[in-house]
This record gives structure tokens, sequence and C-alpha cells, in this order.
């Protein structure tokens, strides 16, 4: 396939990099940043997202940028703390830090200074956020030095990630309504990524995944599809309670309305990895497989159309 005109320039652009940077950029993992997304969470189901007072979302925004710096600064991190093992890897021995492409003492600096950029933006920013972004990377640093060899617990700390975003969302504007039942909604998202990516680590693997990830000797597809298929269940469930019972809900018993999305996401994957026979993490198959990007899509379209435009034409046919 032919590249476009923008396309070549884009990747003259890149290739005119030093190798050193595109390799940094590559550790830092922008494709990953969409795990990021999880701090509009509240915004968006708080009914905070208003032209006439834009602070809120200017707040969630500087908070994503800082989550992104953190996150990207945990990657460098795990890369340098497994890069032994990312050499023996099939596809990861072609990171950067493996390949040789990025110095380790390169790797190094940035692993040390990012997390201290971050965090020192963040105190003079918001001191809760300070605490929520000092609880994720402590709770990394101990996942990378010891505790992702920790069956089950491992995943639990890869979802307590995803569930301290929201409340990082949650921190930096002023919550009314924004209910519980959407924590343990998204803890269970949460979960299902953290075990999904599990799954991919175990199919790309095979019998070899002990040997290149060593807590995948603790695990088996029997396992983790039981533990998928639970979380999925969970997903549903929780979500489906807070759509009928959530008295914060600002969208009110309409909030139905967007349970067929959220259980057409589910089935989809599960179409995806079982009839497709995709290895992906749900994250990447987001972007890979159009039907579920568009659920997503018309999701969000849904929440905001209950949330914000179904109470103004409301009040203007009262």
């Amino acid at each position: 396939m032919e590249r476009s005109a923008d396309q070549n320039q884009a990747f003259f652009l890149w290739r005119a990099l030093p190798a050193w940077l595109r390799g940094l950029i590559r550790t830092m993992r922008p494709k990953q940043w969409v795990k990021n997304g999880f701090v509009f969470i509240p915004i968006l189901f708080d009914r905070k997202l208003s032209l006439n007072n834009p602070q809120p979302l200017i707040n969630v925004l500087i908070t994503f940028v800082l989550f992104c710096m953190m996150s990207s600064a945990v990657y460098v991190l795990n890369d340098l703390v497994d890069v032994e093992r990312d050499r023996k890897h099939p596809t990861k021995r072609f990171r950067p830090i493996a390949s040789g492409q990025l110095p380790i003492p390169v790797a190094r600096v940035v692993a040390i200074a990012l997390p201290v950029i971050t965090l020192g933006i963040a105190l003079f920013f918001n001191l809760p956020l300070f605490i929520v972004l000092a609880i994720y990377y402590a709770k990394d640093l101990a996942y990378s030095f010891y505790l992702k060899n920790v069956v089950i617990l491992d995943v639990l700390l890869l979802a307590s990630g995803f569930i301290l975003r929201v409340v990082a969302g949650a921190v930096v504007i002023v919550v009314t309504n924004f209910s519980a039942w959407l924590y343990i909604c998204w803890g269970m998202l949460a979960l299902f990524l953290a075990v999904g990516k599990r799954r991919q680590e175990m199919i790309l693997m095979g019998s070899d995944a002990g040997q290149t990830r060593k807590i995948l000797s603790e695990y088996n597809m029997e396992l983790l599809n039981d533990m998928l298929r639970m979380v999925m269940t969970g997903s549903i469930l929780s979500y489906a309670l807070y759509s009928v019972e959530a008295k914060t809900s600002f969208g009110g018993p309409a909030m139905i309305l967007t349970l067929p999305f959220v259980i057409y996401g589910v089935f989809r994957y599960l179409y995806l990895i079982h009839v497709k026979g995709e290895g992906s993490a749900p994250d990447e198959l987001l972007f890979k497989d159009r039907p579920l990007l568009i659920t997503v899509i018309l999701f969000v379209l849904m929440t905001g159309i209950i949330i914000y435009i179904a109470p103004i034409i409301q009040r203007t046919f009262q």
C-alpha cells in the first residue's frame, strides 16, 4: 500500500530523529496512553463538562498529561528491570532497550527524572493528585521489582492502576454525584483488561511462557479463561446495577439504555478471542477491531446525550 504525502513526510521526520530518541519515544509507549483516558470518566458521569466553566476540563487534561508522563516512566523502568528476559522473548527482544537502540544509561536517567518532574508538577498543581500519583508510582515500583511475580496479586495490582486513574480524575474536579457504583464498574473493567493481558501473553508464548515471564508459569489457559468470564460477568452486572439503582446517577433510569453497548462490547471481545483467535490484549484490540471501537464511541455518545442533552430538552418542554 502506497503512503500518502503526509505519511511520507511524517516517516522521513521520524527517521531524521536520532536513533536513541526514537528508541526513547517507543519505550515511553505513546500508543498505551489511551489507558489514561480513564481520568475522564468522573468528569463525564458527574456532568462537569461545560463551556461556561472550562476549568474542570482543563484540570482533567492536565491530569491526563501527568499520567501519560508517569505511565511512560513506569514503562521505561519495567523495560530496564526486564531487559535480560526481554532479550529471550520472540517479540520483546526488539524493544529499544533490549535491542540496544536506547542505551541503558539514558534509560536510567529518564526513569529517575521523569517521575520526579511529574510529581513536582503535581505537587504544585493539586495536592490530592500528587498523592494519587505517588501511590501509583510506589505501587509500580513494588510491582516491577517483586509483586509482578506473585500470582493473582500481580493481576490485582495491574487493575488498581486503572482505578487510581479514575480516582485522579475525581480529585481534580469538585465531584457532586459521582456514584460509588462506578468505581466497582470500572474496577471490574480494569480486572478484565489485566486478565486479558495475561491471557494474551500466554497465547503468544505457549509452553515457553514461564521462561520469559516467571509469573506465567503460575497460570494456565483454563484458569485465565475462568477469571476472564468472572470479571466480564461482574462488569456487566455491576454496570447494570449502577444503571438501575444508583441514586446519584445524573442520567437516572435512562442510563439503562447504555447497557446494550456494554453487553455487546463484552460479547464482541469473547467472539474475537474464541472464534477469530485474536491474542491481543483488550486495549490493543480496541483499535484493531472496528465494531469494538464503534461500540465504545457509541457508548460515550449515548452517555453524553443522556447526561447532558436530555435534561436540556426536558427543561425546554416543561
